[in-house]
């Protein structure tokens, strides 16, 4: 996604979270369940960390996170959550790759058929239009308030902490890294205590496509049924509405 089109979805995931803490829970519990099978030590296991603080950040209670954790160990009898990823068209020939967690393989494959035929789209190959990406987000209130949003010297610095591009908006700022390198570039700003507002491997589009406001308007409708849905954890689409 380009930067504004992934602070829009940042906005609107924020939304759901005050809307729907129930299914926001269960999307959180399962990020931190299968993170947690790589290790239950979140200062050396990175994936379970940037889990364990959305999960805080959605005000998750502390008793949950603990239990997806221990689910993830094997501490925890559970059902067995898989990590499942769809390609697919919707809307307006638009291009998404979505990523689920579920207990239940043949029910989310059978919703995600159902939501992209819906849309007026289906299962299909788009894959080779993304890369994998390390993405981070500082919202412009965190640079300004330290001084960053101009800062040549901040930027040189990120990029020698592995920073590829550094994208500036009005929400904010968007840092593209290697997948490999994503973990040292957040190491950098958590030692200079700059708050970031997520930090994920994305599939960023390389490509993008143009909408109109029509057709913008029905991605946008089958955005929300995506996030609304409780076994999607995210998507990532070609497409800036």
């Amino acid at each position: 996604m380009s930067g504004h089109s992934k602070w829009a979805t940042t906005k609107r995931s924020k939304a759901i979270v005050d809307a729907k803490k129930g299914a926001i829970f269960t999307k959180y519990g399962r990020l931190i369940t299968i993170a947690a099978k790589k290790g239950s030590d979140p200062t050396t296991n990175f994936s379970l960390r940037m889990a364990m603080e959305k999960a805080r950040e959605a005000n998750m209670p502390k008793e949950n996170i603990e239990r997806a954790i221990k689910r993830g160990t094997g501490e925890l009898a559970g059902a067995q959550i898989e990590e499942l990823t769809y390609e697919g068209i919707g809307p307006a020939k638009s291009q998404f790759i979505i990523k689920c967690l579920t207990d239940n393989k043949n029910r989310t494959a059978a919703e995600i058929r159902h939501l992209l035929a819906d849309a007026g789209g289906s299962l299909g190959a788009v894959l080779w239009n993304f890369e994998l990406k390390g993405v981070i987000l500082i919202t412009a209130e965190e640079l300004n308030g330290k001084n960053l949003m101009n800062n040549d010297d901040f930027e040189l610095k990120l990029i020698d902490a592995g920073t590829e591009n550094f994208i500036k908006e009005s929400e904010g700022a968007t840092i593209y890294t290697k997948t490999e390198d994503l973990q040292k570039v957040k190491q950098f700003l958590d030692g200079e205590n700059i708050k970031t507002e997520s930090a994920e491997i994305e599939y960023v589009a390389k490509d993008h496509g143009q909408l109109s406001d029509e057709e913008k308007e029905k991605v946008q409708k089958f955005i929300e049924t995506l996030e609304n849905n409780e076994d999607i954890t995210n998507y990532y689409t070609n497409v800036i509405v």
